[in-house]
């Protein structure tokens, strides 16, 4: 038995605007956003939208276009970057079309449905290219300006692939479900994916359905102002760790306005 799309969506929309925006911007992104709603067979509580010209004559691609999704519950976010307002609207709703799709084949396996030739391609993903470019901020001018603090989701290596991919992060922080270990799962060239755990237990994993190594070195102990000189010194896009108070597994990222954001579980 298939499901419907469900008709006539409405959900309500949030639309925000940064910066000078081409003439017809907001509605053309609010259209083509909304449209792909069409065939989706969940329903869509809310859609939040994000447009912004970055002003900065070193940025190659300063339209920047951001979506979050409420899909029945489940999130689906894109955010993208390029040379026109346009063309960042166009990849936006590419993206999001990809996420809905996921989302999609997630609640068919739920129902027990076959799996399809293809369905799983989304595992084999490789990092997407036209992801917004960091701000070229000094060093000494980065500051930690977001501090996230969530229980984290106790998961497979494959449900932390599947969230990664659905939400556009470049990382997942989450507690691996068969070590118990606080762990971040990240994307390798060409095609694959690196797990990184407070203390490694590979041999302890389940099976694995993405292509995956696992780092054999520990996560160091550190607090911020040390993991901000790590990720300084290396130009790292993050920096996971473990707390020194805790013992929690906590990751410093680059954020792309040039600043870093902070995430740690809690307690």
């Amino acid at each position: 038995m298939t499901t419907d799309p469900v008709a006539s969506q409405t959900p309500q929309v949030e639309l925000e605007a940064q910066g000078d925006l081409p003439s017809g911007s907001t509605d053309l992104a609010r259209k083509k956003i909304l449209t792909l709603l069409d065939n989706v067979a969940e329903p869509v509580l809310s859609v939040r939208i994000r447009l912004t010209h970055m002003h900065n004559p070193a940025t190659e691609r300063p339209f920047i276009a951001q979506a979050n999704l409420d899909v029945n519950g489940r999130p689906a976010r894109a955010h993208v970057a390029a040379e026109s307002m346009a063309e960042a609207i166009d990849l936006l709703r590419d993206r999001l079309a990809e996420q809905l799709a996921r989302l999609h084949q997630h609640w068919e396996a739920r129902r027990g449905s076959a799996p399809k030739p293809g369905e799983h391609e989304w595992r084999h993903g490789a990092e997407p290219a036209d992801r917004p470019d960091y701000f070229p901020r000094p060093p000494e001018e980065r500051e930690i300006i977001r501090h996230k603090s969530f229980s984290l989701a106790r998961e497979s290596v494959d449900e932390a692939a599947f969230e990664m991919n659905t939400m556009d992060y470049g990382f997942h922080l989450f507690t691996e479900i068969d070590t118990g270990q606080d762990s971040v799962l990240y994307r390798t060239a060409p095609l694959g994916y690196r797990l990184a755990q407070l203390h490694p237990h590979p041999e302890q994993l389940g099976p694995v359905a993405v292509p995956l190594t696992v780092s054999p070195t520990p996560a160091p102990r550190m607090d911020p102002k040390a993991a901000r000189r790590r990720i300084d010194a290396y130009d790292q896009p993050f920096v996971f760790y473990a707390d020194e108070s805790t013992g929690r597994g906590n990751v410093l990222y680059h954020r792309y306005d040039g600043h870093y954001g902070l995430i740690t579980p809690a307690e």
